[in-house]
C-alpha cells in the first residue's frame, strides 16, 4: 500500500473536520466522523479513480479494499474500548444494580434475538427484493444474534461528550459491555448449531469454552500487569503497561482462535476490581490521545460501510432496523419494569442502546467463514442496517440521555459522594450503635478506608455520645473527623418506617447519613450538614421523598433532581452566586 501514513493523516484531518462540523448543529461527533468515513469511501470508488490518479490525488486517498491493513490499529482501538467499558463493570459500584443488570441481560437475550427473528423469518419473504436474497431460519438467526450487540464505543463516547450522570447512564454504560458478550454467546450458540451441526448442548458447551478462555486469557495478561507494576515497574510506565496488558489480551486472543473484545472486556473487568487505581492511570494515559483513536476509528469504520448496496435489499434493511429497535425498547422496558427501575430509565434506556458498532461488524465478518452459503444477505442487510444505526444511534442515545435529565450533569456537587452503590433503603437497628455499625459496613465495602473499620465505629459513637447527632425530623447525620487526605467520604441508610434512636423532637428517624470527614474537608462537611438539617425541614414533599423511597435508585434520583438545588447544588455555580 502506497504512502500508508500519509493517507491515514488524510483520514484522521477529514474525521476531526467532519466531526467539528456536524458538532455545529448540536449532534455528537462520532455521527460526523462515521459520516465523513462514508464520503471517503464514496470518494475511493472506481469509478473516480481515474480522475484521482490525474488529479495527482491517489497518494492522497485510501481505497476501501486497503481498509483491512489498518486492522491492528482497529483492533487496538476496539481492545481499549473493551477494557475501558470492562473496567467500567467495578463490583463496589455496581452495589442495587444487580436486578436492573441482570433483567436487562436477560431479556436482551430472548427477547431482542426472538423479534428479530420472528420479523425477518415471517414478514421478510413478503418483502420485495433485487438480487439474490433469500430470507430463510438460518439468515432470520444469524442476524437476531448479530442485533443484540451494541456499541460500547460509541455509546461511552456520546456519555462523556454528553457530560452525563445519573442512573440511566450508569446502568447504560454498565450493560453495554455485558450486551456485548450477550452478543457474542448467542452467536457461537447459532454458529455452532446450524454451522458445525452442534447439538444445542454441544453448542451450549461451545459458548462456555469460549467465555471461559477469554476469561483466563483477560485475567493472566492483567494479572501479570498487576504483578509488574507493583514490583519492578515504576509510576511512570503504569500507563504503558496496561496497555501492553490490551495488546496481549487482544494477541493471545487470536492465538487461541477466541474474540478478542472478550479478552480485553475480562481484562478490563480483573483489573478494575484487583487493581482499580490502574485503571484509572490507563484511561488518563490515553486521554491526551482518545480523540485521535477515535477519530481514525470511526472514520474508518465509516468506510467499511457501502452504501451501494442498501437499495437492493432496502426493505429488509428498515425491516431489520424496526425490528432491533423494537426488541431494545421492548426488553429494556421489561427489564426495568421487573426490576422496579426509575420510570426514566424504563422509558429512555432501550433508545439509548440504539449505536450498532465493532462487535456488530467482527461478528458479520465471521459469517464468510461459518456460514457462507448466506454471506451476501446476512452481509448486506446487517451492514447495511449497521450503517444507519451509526449514524442514528449516537443521536438516539444524546437525546435519551437529555430526555432523563442527565445530560451535562458530570459536574461536581455537593453530594456527589452519594452514589447509587452507597445508598441503602430498608435500614434497620435497635440502637444508634447496631445503626453505626450497619451503616460503616456499607461504608468501608463501597469506599477505600484507611482506619479500621472498627476503629471507625468507635470514634462515630464516641462523638455521639458527646452530642447527638439526631437533626429532627426524622434525619440523624453521625460523623467522625479522620487524620485522612482522602476525600470526604458517607453513605446513606433510609427507613420507610422509622427508628427510635431516641430524637430530641421524639420523631422516629427515617434518614441516617454517615460521614466519614477529613480535617481538609471540614468546610465542606459543615457545608452537607446545613444543606441537609435545612432542605429536610423546609421542604416537606423532599423529606417525604427521601425517607419513603422504594429504592437506592429512587432515593438518588431525589437527591439529584433539578428541584433538589438547595440540598445538592453544583458548586461552580455556588462559586459563581457567591462571587456576585
Amino acid at each position: 500500500m502506497e504512502a500508508p501514513l500519509l493517507k491515514m493523516a488524510v483520514v484522521l484531518v477529514a474525521g476531526i473536520v467532519g466531526g467539528e462540523l456536524v458538532a455545529k448543529i448540536k449532534l455528537p461527533k462520532v455521527t460526523g466522523w462515521i459520516g465523513t468515513g462514508i464520503l471517503l469511501r464514496l470518494l475511493s470508488l472506481d469509478q473516480l479513480r481515474p480522475t484521482a490518479e490525474n488529479l495527482g490525488l491517489f497518494h492522497f486517498i485510501l481505497p476501501a479494499e486497503q481498509i483491512a491493513a489498518y486492522s491492528p490499529f482497529s483492533n487496538f482501538v476496539l481492545g481499549y474500548i473493551a477494557f475501558t467499558v470492562g473496567a467500567a463493570l467495578y463490583m463496589a459500584n455496581l452495589r442495587n444494580t444487580e436486578k436492573r443488570l441482570g433483567f436487562l441481560l436477560l431479556f436482551e437475550a430472548l427477547l431482542t434475538p426472538t423479534i428479530v427473528a420472528a420479523a425477518l423469518y415471517f414478514i421478510g419473504p413478503m418483502i420485495p427484493v433485487s438480487g439474490d436474497f433469500v430470507v430463510n431460519e438460518k439468515v432470520a438467526l444469524v442476524l437476531a444474534a448479530v442485533a443484540i450487540a451494541g456499541a460500547p464505543g460509541t455509546t461511552v463516547l456520546v456519555v462523556q461528550e454528553a457530560r452525563a450522570r445519573g442512573i440511566l447512564t450508569k446502568t447504560l454504560v454498565a450493560a453495554v459491555a455485558l450486551i456485548d458478550m450477550v452478543a457474542v454467546g448467542v452467536f457461537v450458540f447459532v454458529a455452532a448449531f446450524h454451522a458445525d451441526g452442534s447439538t444445542w448442548v454441544q453448542s451450549l458447551i461451545q459458548v462456555g469454552t469460549e467465555f471461559g478462555v477469554t476469561l483466563l486469557i483477560g485475567a493472566v495478561c492483567s494479572l501479570i500487569g498487576v504483578g509488574l507494576t507493583r514490583t519492578i515497574v515504576g509510576p511512570a510506565f503504569l500507563g504503558p503497561i496496561m496497555v501492553a496488558v490490551i495488546l496481549a489480551s487482544w494477541g493471545m486472543a487470536e492465538v487461541f482462535g477466541v474474540t478478542g473484545i472478550l479478552s480485553c472486556t475480562f481484562a478490563g473487568i480483573v483489573l478494575s476490581n484487583v487493581n482499580h487505581d490502574s485503571v484509572r492511570s490507563t484511561e488518563a494515559y490515553l486521554q491526551s490521545i482518545g480523540g485521535v483513536l477515535f477519530a481514525i476509528f470511526f472514520t474508518l469504520a465509516g468506510m467499511r460501510l457501502d452504501f451501494s448496496l442498501v437499495p437492493a435489499a432496502a426493505g429488509l434493511v428498515v425491516l431489520y432496523f424496526v425490528a432491533r429497535l423494537v426488541g431494545k425498547v421492548a426488553s429494556s422496558f421489561c427489564a426495568m419494569t421487573l426490576a422496579q427501575g426509575p420510570i426514566e430509565v424504563r422509558k429512555y434506556l432501550g433508545f439509548a442502546l440504539l449505536p450498532h458498532g465493532g462487535v456488530a461488524v467482527g461478528l458479520l465478518m465471521i459469517v464468510a467463514q461459518k456460514f457462507p452459503d448466506i454471506e451476501s444477505t446476512v452481509t448486506t442487510i446487517g451492514l447495511a442496517a449497521l450503517a444507519i444505526n451509526q449514524l442514528l444511534g449516537p443521536s438516539a442515545t444524546r437525546l435519551s440521555l437529555l430526555w432523563a435529565g442527565e445530560d451535562h450533569k458530570d459536574r461536581p456537587r455537593l453530594l456527589d459522594f452519594l452514589q447509587e452503590h452507597r445508598i441503602t433503603v430498608g435500614l434497620v437497628g435497635d440502637s444508634k450503635k447496631d445503626v453505626v455499625t450497619s451503616l460503616a459496613s456499607l461504608l468501608y465495602a463501597t469506599s477505600p478506608m484507611e482506619m479500621g473499620q472498627q476503629e471507625f465505629v468507635e470514634l462515630v459513637l464516641k462523638r455521639e455520645h458527646e452530642e447527638t447527632t439526631c437533626l429532627g425530623q426524622g434525619l440523624m447525620i453521625p460523623h467522625a473527623i479522620t487524620d485522612s487526605d482522602a476525600p470526604l467520604r458517607g453513605v446513606l441508610g433510609i427507613s420507610s418506617k422509622g427508628l427510635d434512636l431516641g430524637a430530641p423532637d421524639g420523631r422516629p428517624v427515617h434518614a441516617v447519613l454517615l460521614l466519614a470527614t477529613p480535617e481538609s474537608e471540614r468546610n465542606r462537611h459543615l457545608e452537607v450538614l446545613a444543606a441537609f438539617a435545612t432542605a429536610i425541614t423546609r421542604d416537606i414533599n423532599l423529606s417525604e421523598q427521601l425517607y419513603h423511597a422504594r429504592s437506592a435508585a429512587h432515593a438518588y434520583n431525589v437527591l439529584h433532581a433539578e428541584d433538589s438545588e438547595d440540598l445538592n447544588y453544583f458548586l461552580e455555580d455556588a462559586l459563581e452566586r457567591v462571587k456576585d
